[in-house]
């Protein structure tokens, strides 16, 4: 097994200091128009994110047997070496993209991932802000086992990827050098991926890289300030709710749902997936009544000609 050190504990220090740093900033230059921080939206940031610690730790122990029974399947095998670890990240990454857009696409995903969308505000303590049921993430990493990175490896890179992604929550960075903002992930495309207005839902996808966006039409520049939240906002602090509100939502959805149909759409469709309405078939004309036919009249006689000449 390859001995490679968990970087989320690592940088724990790190995102301490980083967050109060940031608390600071914001109470000494506050930005009228930056959303700032709230005391009980950070706490529910926190308990998610210790939460999730928890919870993921609990799904890691049949992901892991899928894992490894997977890899010793596989006769393939990626080492562990100075060149093969860019590349690992590399390919971490691509499949990141489309997990993180499976999991704004399909509802039953969505549940998962709401979460972390669901505040109103945007700064480190947002990062934090993970789900407890990432059970649903596995499956898009199967493809990086089968062809032989070991679990353990995989691991590490989505840690480092996670780690990366912790300080471009924040709006106290405006754009980082073009270069950077061309193939990196920043706050400036991060903040476009968190906010709920019409022309930024569903963008920006990426994890450390923004290219793959720019590849597979995704991505979106920040060009008016964004509004953080969701477009239905769920205006509650509890935590198990916060945790769980669209997966009762879609309970309530199939419950009332009147057809297999809708059943399906309201789990595997998008978050706002409605069934079609039914078409109102033209009302037709009815058939007027059938009228005998009139009798035929008599010819009237010709009127007399004039009298003939003498």
């Amino acid at each position: 097994m390859p001995n490679l050190p968990d970087v989320v504990v690592w940088s724990i220090p790190a995102f301490v200091l980083l967050t109060v740093i940031e608390m600071i900033s914001v109470r000494i230059h506050p930005d009228e128009d930056a959303a700032g921080y709230e005391t009980r939206d950070a706490a529910t940031s926190l308990g998610m994110g210790l939460g999730s610690l928890f919870f993921d730790f609990l799904w890691k122990i049949p992901i892991v047997a899928i894992y490894t029974a997977l890899y010793e399947l596989t006769p393939l095998r990626v080492p562990v070496l100075w060149w093969t670890v860019p590349l690992m990240l590399l390919g971490q990454d691509f499949f990141y993209y489309w997990s993180h857009r499976g999991h704004h696409v399909i509802r039953i995903l969505w549940a998962c991932h709401v979460v972390h969308h669901s505040s109103r505000k945007f700064n480190l303590t947002t990062a934090l802000r993970q789900p407890w049921t990432s059970l649903t993430v596995w499956p898009f990493y199967v493809p990086l086992v089968a062809v032989g990175v070991h679990p353990a490896t995989l691991a590490f890179c989505s840690s480092a990827n996670l780690v990366y992604q912790f300080w471009i929550h924040t709006e106290r960075i405006d754009k980082m050098p073009r270069w950077f903002e061309s193939v990196f992930n920043t706050p400036s495309h991060h903040r476009v991926h968190h906010a709920s207005q019409g022309g930024y839902l569903d963008r920006n996808f990426g994890g450390i890289l923004i290219v793959w966006d720019r590849l597979f039409g995704s991505f979106v520049a920040e060009t008016e300030r964004p509004v953080y939240g969701l477009t239905k906002n769920i205006n509650t602090f509890n935590p198990i709710k916060v945790a769980t509100h669209e997966y009762v939502a879609i309970v309530k959805d199939v419950k009332k749902a009147r057809s297999w149909r809708e059943r399906a759409g309201r789990v595997f469709g998008g978050p706002g997936w409605q069934p079609s309405p039914p078409t109102e078939r033209e009302p037709t004309a009815e058939p007027e009544p059938m009228t005998e036919p009139a009798p035929p009249t008599a010819p009237e006689p010709a009127a007399a000609e004039g009298n003939a000449a003498a």
